[in-house]
């Protein structure tokens, strides 16, 4: 991480007001445990709430519950080089054991220069079982002067013996306006619909947001729309036109129901602009949600994707949907 985006202070993060008070609070008493679980919701400030545990335990002047920014090691750890921080994160979607070997290997020495070593393991969840049991064996008999936190998501699996010896600290999904001003923050340049769409789909969480429109789900959203908003014809072109569209859908993968997620907004945002309109017009947006609803039943029985997303379109185009498979 760059000095740009190191927090250094609770106040920097939107939301999670239990978790930091009560870690705030710790810090201050100095009643400190040896290990902690951030579980929560990807992208929602785990991560950030255990990077400014790490800066507050090894700042050297702060009288407070925040760091000082100012000292010697707060310096060190804005520039991400802290000796006594140690970040080990998911490499090719796991942590391998020989990274944890390593790790608990090093923290039968002393801290380099802090009276504590702090060491966040993110995404914890991703553990193979033998890298899980080798950090256990830490975690069973922790060496002085070290804290872990661990991060995982609220539904992934972890070793009920890893998560007992742990004291867990919850966090939860932040609200609309809450993710919104995150997105705005990192994206400025995005547009107000965008942000508001992103904000909604993510389900409180900013991480999720920014990856979405990374992944440029918002661009392939229009696409859909102007698509579904053309009046449906029989013309080779307005079919291949389809069958292009669908094999841009296939290629997004995990990203699909992401995306049909957005396409289910906008669906039931035109039903709430036409409420007060004849019932076919709702008749036909109704339709349109039963039409995502069996696209998503398909995909999860492993239906044709292809076959499914071209469906799904002419489906979304015509007047009556009602095609299916």
């Amino acid at each position: 991480m760059t000095e740009q985006t190191l927090p250094l202070s609770f106040a920097t993060i939107l939301g999670q007001e239990k978790a930091k008070k009560f870690l705030q609070r710790s810090l201050l008493s100095g009643r400190v445990a040896h290990a902690y679980l951030f579980r929560g919701p990807d992208g929602v400030g785990k991560q950030l709430c255990a990077r400014v545990v790490a800066a507050r335990i090894n700042c050297t002047e702060s009288q407070t519950q925040e760091p000082c920014g100012r000292c010697r090691s707060c310096r060190k750890y804005l520039s991400g080089n802290h000796p006594d921080i140690t970040i080990i994160s998911p490499e090719g979607g796991t942590i391998k054991i020989d990274r944890v070997r390593d790790l608990c290997r090093s923290l039968s020495y002393p801290p380099y220069e802090s009276t504590m070593r702090v060491v966040i393991i993110e995404d914890v969840h991703t553990m193979r079982p033998e890298a899980a049991n080798s950090l256990l064996k830490t975690l069973e008999e922790p060496p002085e002067n070290n804290l872990l936190i661990l991060t995982a998501g609220a539904s992934r699996e972890i070793l009920p013996t890893i998560v007992s010896r742990c004291q867990t600290i919850p966090f939860y999904g932040l609200s609309i306006d809450q993710t919104r001003t995150i997105l705005g923050k990192f994206r400025p340049d995005l547009e107000t619909n965008d942000a508001n769409l992103l904000s909604r789909l993510a389900e409180g969480s900013p991480g999720q947001a920014l990856l979405f429109e990374e992944r440029g789900l918002v661009d392939i959203w229009k696409k859909v729309v102007k698509v579904v908003q053309k009046e449906a014809n029989d013309s080779s072109e307005s079919i291949s036109t389809i069958v292009s569209l669908a094999d841009t859908l296939t290629t997004l993968k995990e990203n699909l129901i992401p995306l049909l997620g957005l396409i289910r907004i906008w669906v039931r945002d035109q039903m709430v602009g036409e409420s007060g309109r004849s019932s076919p017009a709702i008749q036909r947006h109704q339709a349109r949600l039963a039409a995502l609803d069996r696209a998503e039943r398909q995909l999860a029985r492993n239906c044709n994707r292809a076959l499914v997303c071209e469906v799904l379109l002419f489906n979304l185009q015509s007047p009556v949907p009602g095609v299916s498979f």
